[in-house]
């Protein structure tokens, strides 16, 4: 089985439960799950876990986002993009000055509401499904983090814009609460994810291209798989590593906690914060999980276990 993650290029029209069905034929494999929606329309990164990865996906979900977006002033649609019921359409007698400064006002935290045209429930009912029965209803407002917003292009009524933001943040709803802001209303015209964590445009792949590389690759095909595999434990590396003594690398095999004296001699450390974590690792260079130490206990307690089985 493989275990890691693999930066895919979603591509127009496939969603993302598209792209891991895909990629369970491809890579010949059922346990792949991914790290977060993109609608159907939008492309771009979408790093996906295989293996004992998939134990990731919640955790690479809290990861931050950056997206371009064109956006088209003057047009207010159902779905707050292009692909929607046109609900409204106005002149748009903004300037360029104008526009600048009210996207200066979202960047930092601002409250959403979620778009109707979204995965998100309510009473077990998608609002997406709702809305197709015509039906709306009222969604709370939720706090997102935008972190910042580039203009790339503008030629009014469209401009191109890269956004920094936080997880759950819609970059639809974003462009509608703009035109909103400018009385002339906005919708998306298209949307590219261009990061998300640590992924990046430059090393995604589609699922094409994969399909390709393996289909020339012959024999070679596990070496070719791993090349565009980030093994697990790589996904931490900015945590410390700690390796246990032979005689006590059973505790963390059962998933236990373990104290200092467990450590290999060179791995000890007098001084350590509350709530540091690190990655552990037993016997030959074996990723185990990541553990949190504890200086009330004065214990490393399990956080997120990855073991292979």
């Amino acid at each position: 089985m493989i275990n890691g993650v693999i930066n895919i290029y979603k591509i127009k029209g496939f969603t993302s439960h598209d792209v891991v069905a895909e990629l369970r034929g491809i890579l010949r494999q059922k346990k792949i799950g991914h790290t977060g929606t993109l609608d159907p329309d939008a492309t771009g990164v979408l790093p996906v876990c295989l293996g004992s990865a998939t134990k990731l996906c919640d955790m690479l979900t809290d990861k931050k986002k950056e997206y371009v977006a064109k956006v088209r002033l003057g047009i207010v649609t159902d779905t707050q993009d292009m692909t929607g019921t046109v609900l409204d359409q106005k002149e748009v007698h903004v300037d360029e000055k104008q526009v600048t400064e009210a996207l200066e006002t979202f960047v930092g935290e601002y409250e959403q509401v979620p778009p109707m045209y979204s995965a998100l429930k309510v009473n077990g009912k998608k609002l997406y499904e709702l809305a197709r029965e015509g039906k709306e209803v009222e969604r709370k407002a939720r706090p997102v983090t935008i972190h910042y917003i580039e203009i790339m292009d503008m030629q009014l009524p469209e401009l191109t814009i890269k956004v920094g933001c936080s997880k759950g943040t819609y970059i639809r709803t974003l462009c509608h609460d703009l035109g909103e802001r400018l009385g002339c209303g906005a919708a998306m015209a298209a949307l590219e994810r261009t990061k998300s964590g640590q992924f990046t445009l430059d090393t995604a792949l589609t699922l094409a291209e994969l399909e390709e590389k393996l289909k020339d690759a012959g024999d070679n095909r596990d070496a070719v798989i791993e090349t565009h595999v980030i093994p697990v434990d790589k996904m931490f590396s900015e945590l410390s590593e700690l390796r246990l003594l032979p005689e006590w690398e059973r505790l963390v095999q059962n998933g236990n906690s373990f104290e200092e004296r467990n450590l290999k001699k060179e791995f000890r450390n007098k001084e350590r914060a509350d709530k540091s974590e690190y990655r552990v690792y037993i016997g030959d260079n074996i990723f185990m999980g990541v553990y949190r130490f504890c200086e009330e206990q004065k214990k490393f307690s399990p956080v997120k276990m990855f073991i292979n089985q």
